[in-house]
């Protein structure tokens, strides 16, 4: 038996029953670990998971009407006894977890506009409470994309009126530089304490100058902004902005730090306005709670033209290691890499070497001459060589995509932008994304989900954008979901961004388009890989061994059962955390490109999807959420 199947058992030879009584966080917990202690799912019984109830929210839109479509990943929470949910309307669900009946419903009035996003936003809300009884000392809270925090009584959904102003606070207040978006609150704030930690997303690719990237911190009670700390040097703010938190965070409440994914600084895909570096962008911070300081931080990409932000919480384990327990911090990334760290300092775990990268060609850009590389554990896709061309969709478009691998550039990972086109592997969404990983605290193993997708950028001089805009869009407005056009207004150049597909619309690169795979947290060794999911075109769909891509991540049980949705062909699945073999799935609305809440509700074992849909994924949109649990329970 091997050292991972020992392990495995030995963890699963769990109690007849453990209870998850709080999933609570957007990652379950604030360890980010997605660890759902509940044994009552197995491998053994999985298959007879039935769904108990169903729920349609009404907040759904496709784009074709008078609102945006709608990007919904809320991952449900389970705390007070009640299930509650986000939607991409900023609405406030309040569900009777056992039966879905609506307890009550909160509407924030938002502006339903997609002011930074190309659509109607949502990833769920947050919960606090304080201890003491009475009204409001138990709060759900969410956030808008017009800068806003609401706070409302769990029991009640009514306002909380000594938070900000009758319940709702402002953040948009503090966007005192560089103001041309709003600090939209699409990612549920992360909660330690007293203490709310709020992050903002922006306006990707339209601008050079935007509002310098920082972290606020509130009080939970009243909204008074307690610290604001920043990640941009100073000097360069006047030319430079974001480097900010969109993604979630996790933390350590005995070490007092919050650890953030910190962003890469704008414009994304020209960096000559700031050779100077950003040394905070693109990295991993640890950040003191009570006082805004940064502790450490770990840069993992040198001046960063890839937009390769770092797109997930942290996962916080702790490792064994020469006998010796090691709390650890696990980033995985958009390039592919998983960074291991020493939690409390920041030094790396596993060697990282620096390699020599590609020099870019591009006007007033230095690329960064090296950057850092991790062997092990080996990255979640391959870094040495993008995927070969794939000889079905090159014979069905009669060569197009031989010639597109001449025509494009590419010289190996971190191969700069270009004017002729390069070759964006992986892809801008990432070979991981804000799903991030699950860790079985138990095991010390990883289990993660992974797109494989190839792009290409091009650089569009600034006297050629308008008129290549006009003359491929007639007209229409630029941009999209992950893609088209956008400006980087105030450099050299725009950018287009596009999936690299033949004129059928099939990828022109080898399959496997997504996998799942195990990492041993203490050797660094990869347990096993295995294609995940099914592609899906014109209503059919791929071979098994094609695999899809994915948004969302997963959650790891006691019982040995990994549950995720995530894929493009719009099932949610259980899988064999030993193999990562599918053991049970079933067909919902749309990509479930979530993460699931996993928890025990009287007595009862529960998972439950939201299933919204992401047009980076395919134009399928929904608003469905949907609880499954045992037959025998």
């Amino acid at each position: 038996m091997t050292r991972f199947a020992l392990l495995l058992a030995f963890a699963c030879a769990a109690p007849a029953h453990a209870d998850q009584t709080r999933w609570d966080t957007f990652n379950g917990r604030l360890d980010a670990t997605k660890f759902a202690d509940v044994s009552t799912f197995t491998p053994e019984n999985v298959g007879d998971l039935e769904r108990a109830w169903e729920v349609r929210t009404g907040d759904v839109a496709d784009g074709t009407g008078d609102l945006p479509e709608t990007v919904w990943s809320a991952t449900p929470i389970y705390a007070n006894g009640t299930l509650y949910l986000g939607t991409p309307f900023y609405r406030i669900l309040a569900l009777d977890p056992a039966t879905g009946e609506e307890r009550w419903r909160y509407d924030s009035q938002s502006t339903l506009e997609a002011l930074t996003q190309a659509a109607l936003k949502n990833r769920g809300v947050a919960y606090w409470e304080s201890g003491a009884e009475g009204v409001c000392e138990k709060r759900v809270y969410l956030g808008t994309m017009d800068a806003t925090l609401h706070a409302v009584d769990a029991d009640t959904g009514l306002p909380c009126q000594d938070f900000g102003q009758n319940g709702i606070l402002n953040v948009n207040q503090w966007n005192e530089t560089n103001d041309v978006f709003p600090f939209s609150l699409l990612q549920p704030p992360t909660i330690v304490g007293d203490t709310i930690l709020i992050g903002w997303a922006g306006k990707d690719w339209a601008y050079t100058v935007e509002p310098p990237g920082n972290l606020m911190a509130v009080s939970a009670r009243t909204g008074e902004l307690l610290w604001d700390t920043g990640f941009i040097p100073t000097d360069l703010i006047p030319q430079t902005g974001t480097a900010n938190i969109w993604s979630s965070m996790s933390a350590d409440p005995d070490l007092g730090l919050v650890y953030v994914p910190v962003s890469s600084p704008s414009p994304n895909y020209w960096g000559g306005n700031r050779l100077e570096g950003v040394p905070l962008a693109t990295s991993i911070t640890a950040v003191d709670i009570e006082t805004g300081e940064i502790a450490w931080s770990f840069q993992h990409i040198n001046h960063d033209i890839w937009d390769y932000d770092t797109p997930s919480a942290p996962t916080l384990v702790d490792i064994s290691r020469d006998g010796e327990t090691i709390p650890a911090l696990v980033q995985t990334t958009k390039q592919g890499f998983i960074f291991v760290l020493d939690r409390r300092t920041g030094a790396p775990l596993f060697p990282i070497e620096e390699r020599p990268v590609p020099a870019s060609t591009a006007d007033g850009e230095v690329a960064a001459p090296t950057q850092p590389f991790v062997t092990t554990p080996a990255p979640t896709a391959p870094v040495e060589a993008m995927p070969d061309v794939w000889a079905l969709a090159d014979t069905l478009s009669l060569g197009q995509c031989s010639e597109d691998r001449q025509t494009y550039r590419y010289d190996g990972l971190f191969t700069p932008p270009s004017v002729e086109g390069t070759f964006l592997w992986p892809g801008t969404a990432g070979a991981n994304n804000w799903g991030g990983a699950a860790v079985d605290p138990r095991t010390g193993i990883l289990y993660v989900n992974t797109s494989r997708v190839v792009q290409v950028i091009r650089l569009i001089p600034r006297e050629n954008y308008e008129a290549e805009v006009r003359d491929a869009t007639n007209g229409s407005v630029e941009g999209g979901n992950e893609g088209g056009f956008h400006a980087q207004e105030g450099s050299p150049y725009g950018i287009e961004l596009f999936e690299w597909t033949n004129s059928l619309g099939l990828p022109c690169w080898e399959p496997p388009f997504g996998t799942f795979a195990a990492y041993d947290l203490s050797t660094g060794e990869q347990l096993y890989e295995v294609p995940f999911g099914l592609t899906q075109q014109w209503g059919f769909y791929g071979l098994r061994d094609w695999g899809s891509p994915t948004l969302g991540g997963p959650v790891i049980t006691a019982g040995g059962v990994v549950f995720i949705g995530a894929s493009m062909d719009s099932r949610v699945r259980a899988l064999e955390a030993s193999t990562g073999r599918e053991l049970w799935s079933d067909i919902v609305a749309a990509p479930s490109v979530s993460i699931p809440a996993v928890f025990t509700h009287e007595g009862v074992d529960y998972v439950v999807f939201t299933a919204g849909g992401n047009s980076i994924l395919k134009p399928q949109v929904a608003d469905q959420v949907v609880a499954y649990r045992l037959a025998e329970q």
